[in-house]
């Protein structure tokens, strides 16, 4: 259900970053134009490179001179190769061996006494820089390789060892270190190598050099040799590096802190034993320092790796929320930068799936930043959000506020992108419904009756979805909540007679298992029939009716045993009490005959050519079981277009079924009726018996038919 968002921390940003740092220092060094569109130029740039790729072969010495040389042309290719466009180029004229051969010094040839390697380290710095921008692009990573760079590299990382302290030192190891980061960023192989060819350690140790620069520069490298490769992170835990990592947490340098998180967060993810090394060496206060720090990047990264350390057990948990992660992370999720507020997100998800904690996020305000995060474009961030909200509605306390600030209509509402979030939402919803009982009841009755209007509705709207059907009667009608709800109907906020039309559906589901319109029960009279033989035969026949100019023979027995209009007409006082032949001259012959056939079989089709006329000849006859098949028939039918009218042919012949039906399409269809201009009218008319539909479905038992 959680959706942990970990990709590679020297990816997307932190690589762009990389490639920062290695212009540093270079401000003043002009950048080469990248337009080279035509064929001219790009010929002219391979005869450069080629240039400057022979000046390096043929200087390979450690003459004052040579060494010149090979540091102008190095420079050279530096600068070409801050242009992406170039490096190809660079690349396919033959630079490669040619720098990485001058990763090293070449054999010192003393001058004299008190003489030194002229321009020492200035070469095998530019030419780590060069190839740590070649190795930018993927697909030359393996090439830089497979020429022999790593083990000069490693080399470079040991030079403070050699040499004294100096600027030219820093910068030589802090060009390897960077150069081994582009070349191992997302390539397990090259990660494997850097540590064969003996490259952690030296980097573990240059987390406690002086010069911070290359403290980031080291940090940076062991993030991405740990990402994804156990032995790696193995070996960087056995050479002792979370001491260090953990202080430079708590460095007031924002770079040193950046990259020190995101070798840790490298380090645990999918870690379990080495998450445990790092909460035990401290590291669980400073990480949640860094929530506050000036730095987004640090935020982001310390954010994301509480998530992980609060997947290890209910006391980790606990530990960070005593610590006080809840209120830094809540003013994340309201940050303008989505990645802050998707692994805010993400952290609270996790700090949320245990008890102790729900109640606490709910109370510094967690509540409502992520609602809000459920409308964001963000499939991962939306999800996120979406867990963290699912754990704090596990927690009884957290139900009415929920409720209250609209969250069941918004998790009900929200367009949510991935299956996962919305599998989510739908347990939320359900893990909120079983808690609907008891105090928590009690508790939004009580508010229902005395908050304010907002939240009046907003509590019944939500329980018209959530409570059980034996408690609809107490909340709709003891306590007026099916008052709210029509009132919603009423309203000229459309998002507001959605909800009351939406809500009431539902009230009318829970209420009843019936469809909006149900088969016709049998007659309410019991009777015998007589059969489909004896319909308009003269065999014992003692009355006819004249329909249409045509006699139809009928059985006066019969008809008594239907209804109270033929029992009125035979055994009262009326003219047909004596007569022979019966006139009927408002009902066709069509209508009659099927009218009749009922009569003597308790069952008939009808269709709808017939049916309207059909329930105007069951009502005047008060054949309540035609009656009702006619309303079933007629409802089939209703449409858009139609239930204006149909409504109104319900309230002619007191047609209970066919009004109720109507009621019900005209909720379960607002998104279309909503647009007619009559809408507003129409609401008001069938207001009252909406009013009646309801207070009969939900004052009697649940198994009957409320429609009746």
């Amino acid at each position: 259900m959680e959706n942990q968002k970990h990709s590679e921390r020297s990816s997307g940003s932190g690589r762009r970053s990389l490639k920062r740092k290695l212009n540093e220092d270079r401000e003043d060094d002009r950048t080469v134009s990248s337009s080279l569109s035509s064929e001219e130029a790009h010929q002219d740039l391979a005869r450069e490179v080629r240039t400057q790729v022979e000046v390096l072969e043929s200087s390979f010495f450690s003459s004052e001179s040579d060494r010149a040389s090979a540091k102008r042309a190095i420079h050279v290719l530096s600068e070409l190769a801050k242009n992406e466009e170039i490096v190809n180029v660079i690349v396919d004229c033959g630079a490669v061996p040619a720098l990485v051969q001058h990763l090293e010094a070449p054999p010192y040839v003393s001058e004299g006494e008190g003489s030194h390697m002229p321009y020492e380290h200035e070469a095998e710095k530019g030419s780590a820089f060069t190839l740590g921008l070649l190795a930018i692009k993927p697909e030359h990573q393996q090439l830089i390789v497979d020429a022999g760079a790593l083990p000069h590299l490693v080399n470079l990382l040991k030079r403070h060892r050699d040499a004294q302290n100096s600027r030219a030192v820093n910068g030589v190891i802090r060009r390897a270190a960077d150069a081994v980061t582009n070349l191992a960023h997302e390539n397990s192989s090259i990660k494997t190598r850097v540590r064969i060819e003996g490259g952690i350690p030296p980097l573990v140790e240059l987390l406690e050099f002086v010069d911070s620069k290359v403290q980031r520069a080291a940090a940076g490298a062991l993030r991405t040799l740990a990402f994804k490769n156990d032995e790696n992170k193995n070996q960087i835990v056995e050479c002792n590096a979370l001491p260090t990592l953990i202080l430079m947490l708590r460095s007031e340098d924002t770079a040193i802190h950046y990259e020190a998180v995101g070798v840790i967060g490298n380090l645990v993810h999918s870690s379990p034993n080495i998450k445990k090394e790092v909460l035990l060496a401290g590291a669980l206060q400073p990480v949640i320092g860094l929530l506050s720090s000036c730095c987004s990047e640090s935020q982001r990264e310390a954010a994301l790796l509480l998530g992980q350390f609060a997947a290890t057990d209910t006391d980790c948990k606990i530990h960070i929320v005593q610590r006080g992660a809840v209120p830094p992370l809540i003013e994340m999720l309201q940050s303008p930068d989505a990645q802050l507020r998707e692994m805010s997100a993400f952290a609270l998800g996790r700090l949320a799936q245990d008890t102790h904690n729900q109640a606490g996020i709910a109370h510094c305000g967690g509540i409502i930043p992520l609602l809000k995060l459920l409308d964001s474009k963000n499939g991962s961030l939306q999800h996120n959000a979406a867990f963290a909200l699912y754990g704090l509605a596990d927690n009884e306390d957290n139900v009415a506020d929920l409720i209250k600030v609209g969250g069941v209509q918004k998790l009900q509402d929200g367009e949510f992108i991935v299956q996962p979030t919305r599998d989510c939402v739908a347990k939320t919803l359900k893990r909120l419904e079983e808690k609907i009982h008891g105090r928590i009841l009690g508790h939004l009755i009580y508010l229902m009756r005395i908050g304010e209007k907002v939240i009046q509705r907003r509590v019944a709207l939500a329980l018209s979805h959530l409570c059980s059907p034996d408690d609809q009667k107490i909340i709709f009608i003891n306590n007026d909540g099916l008052e709210l709800l029509l009132e919603l109907l009423e309203s000229t906020n459309l998002k507001h007679q959605k909800d009351g039309s939406v809500a009431l559906c539902k009230l009318a589901n829970k209420a009843s298992s019936l469809s909006q319109v149900d088969a016709a029960p049998p007659s309410p009279i019991p009777q015998v029939y007589l059969g489909e033989q004896y319909v308009n035969n003269s065999t014992l026949s003692d009355v006819t009716f004249l329909v249409e100019g045509k006699r139809f023979y009928a059985h006066r027995i019969c008809l008594l045993a239907s209804s109270d209009a033929f029992r009125a007409m035979f055994d009262g006082g009326y003219r047909e009490r004596d007569a022979k032949d019966i006139e009927i001259p408002n009902i066709r012959w069509d209508v009659f005959e099927l009218m009749m056939r009922y009569i003597y079989t308790g069952s008939v089709d009808v269709n709808l050519d017939v049916a309207q006329d059909l329930l105007r000849a069951a009502d005047q006859y008060l054949l309540e079981g035609l009656k009702r098949l006619c309303e079933y028939a007629i409802a089939q039918d209703i449409s858009v277009e139609s239930v204006s009218l149909m409504f109104e042919l319900s309230e002619a012949f007191n047609a209970l079924t066919l009004r109720n039906a109507c009621i019900l399409f005209i909720l379960e269809k607002f998104d279309q009726l909503s647009v007619m201009p009559w809408y507003s009218h129409l609401i008001q008319r069938v207001l009252p018996e909406t009013r009646s539909y309801f207070v009969r479905a939900l004052t009697r038992p649940i198994q009957a038919d409320m429609r009746v």
